[in-house]
């Protein structure tokens, strides 16, 4: 099975989202990091909207805004952070992100955790294992290496297995979706407009259209049953994130706002 394709709901056959910034393929961060919450609002705080990529590595080496101690864990960070969210305004996805990330700080744990989905191939895998849980269920390590291990089949041996099952169960508590220490439990994250707005943008990306987009892979990361996923795009276009007429399963969505590169083409 294709990384690709190992979350039927994240996917549409045929699309080509690597337009706006998602990343395929055999390798992902997680082999050697988390989602780097952290990190990722530390350099967000400390440069602005308009920042270019050259700006966003700047603050990362030379303004040392992750307390790094040395130049080579600055620069071992941007390349990273890079990696996992693009931070790079050329990228739609990351654009987006940046956008929605200074509406306000509810939603930001899902946020990143949505953009290290489109980007890394190895947390893919992990979704299915993730949002299929009962909430307060307890996680089972052998389930999540059961997801990777289809997915990537014999390009990863034991041991980077291992280590990428706990980088992504660590990821999946940043988020809010696991709980606990020794024992990680299932718990039900609850998804703010901005959320739902990143998700909606990334299923339409994944080629979802209409009425299924509500149903996508994408929504059930947040927690979203259709019928709470509509009711929470309505709550987007209330606050002017998107336009959106709803009628039975008829769907009409509009984008276009959400990005301000788009709104001045």
């Amino acid at each position: 099975m294709e990384l690709a394709g190992v979350f039927s709901l994240l996917l549409r056959p045929g699309r080509d989202p690597e337009a706006i910034g998602f990343r395929f393929g055999a390798k992902g961060t997680h082999t050697s990091r988390t989602m780097m919450l952290e990190e990722l609002s530390r350099v967000l705080e400390a440069t602005n909207q308009d920042a270019r990529r050259a700006d966003y590595a700047a603050a990362i080496i030379d303004g040392n805004c992750l307390s790094k101690p040395t130049a080579s864990t600055r620069r071992l960070s941007n390349q990273r952070l890079g990696e996992l969210y693009g931070l790079d305004p050329t990228i739609p996805l990351f654009r987006i992100l940046r956008r929605l990330w200074d509406i306000g700080a509810d939603g930001r744990p899902l946020l990143a955790v949505l953009a290290a989905i489109a980007r890394d191939p190895l947390l893919a895998a992990t979704c299915p294992a993730i949002v299929t849980m009962p909430a307060n269920s307890e996680l089972q390590r052998e389930a999540l290496k059961g997801a990777l291990q289809a997915a990537v089949r014999n390009r990863l041996n034991d041991s980077t297995l291992e280590k990428v099952c706990r980088n992504a169960a660590s990821t999946w508590a940043q988020s809010g979706h696991l709980e606990g220490r020794t024992f990680k439990k299932r718990r039900m994250v609850t998804p703010s407009p901005t959320a739902v707005t990143f998700a909606i943008y990334l299923a339409h990306a994944a080629g979802f259209r209409g009425a299924e987009i509500f149903s996508s892979g994408w929504l059930r990361v947040l927690d979203c049953d259709p019928s709470q996923a509509r009711e929470l795009a309505l709550d987007a276009k209330r606050i002017g994130l998107l336009d959106l007429r709803m009628a039975g399963d008829v769907v009409e969505l509009n984008l276009s706002r959400l990005d301000p590169y788009t709104a001045k083409a």
